[in-house]
């Protein structure tokens, strides 16, 4: 018997065999980003109920939303919108048949990162600053 069936081989590709691509990433982030949007919706659903319960309620929010974890929370949920929008239009794309060659896929990946991060930081710098 030849070497080659005595060595131990994995039965199918893993993640220790392929380099990660733009798509695949983009894939991944893109429903990590529809989660973190699931989990962050609580915090609106906790903004309409404190509001519409009263000012007491309200105000626990408010200090909550200004803490450190709050903020912490509202800034990578606004991130995980903008990704998840931009990624969504890039899919739009998809759907209607552009994009597909390698060259133009990752240039739309890059761009949809570029976009989320202008978007994020404009976002918070209005918030922040106006």
């Amino acid at each position: 018997m030849s070497d080659i069936f005595k060595k131990q081989r994995p039965l199918s590709p893993h993640l220790q065999v392929y380099k990660p691509q733009m798509t695949s990433v983009m894939s991944i982030m893109h429903r990590f980003a529809g989660i973190a949007l699931s989990v962050g919706s609580l915090l609106l659903v906790w903004l309409l109920l404190a509001a519409a319960t009263g000012p007491e309620a309200y105000n626990i929010f408010m200090v909550f939303a200004g803490s450190l974890l709050g903020q912490f929370m509202l800034f990578g949920w606004t991130l995980a919108l903008y990704f998840h929008l931009c990624n969504g239009i890039r899919h739009l794309f998809w759907d209607v048949g552009y994009l597909f060659d390698l060259k133009n896929a990752y240039r739309a990946g890059y761009l949809v990162l570029a976009a989320t991060y202008i978007l994020t930081i404009g976002t918070w710098y209005c918030v922040l600053y106006h």
